[in-house]
């Protein structure tokens, strides 16, 4: 299946996190399985992996959110 997203471009952060948040509530609700891609796996378990060897690299919430805000 092919949607020409080009007109998306154009709305508002607003407008788009709203489209964005509505699939991703109905994506959660679907009893749809989801294939993972390879790399996505791979990637996932390499930083799992760094995660376990060097737990120092880790941040709390407070820096985590010092992050998303800026």
């Amino acid at each position: 299946m092919s949607i020409d997203v080009s007109h998306l471009k154009d709305l508002s952060a607003a407008e788009k996190l709203r489209i964005v948040t509505e699939l991703w509530n109905d994506i959660a609700a679907s009893d749809e399985p989801l294939e993972i891609p390879a790399d996505l796996l791979k990637e996932s378990s390499r930083r799992s992996a760094e995660l376990k060897a060097t737990p120092s690299i880790a941040i709390d919430e407070v820096e985590l959110w010092r992050r998303v805000d800026g």
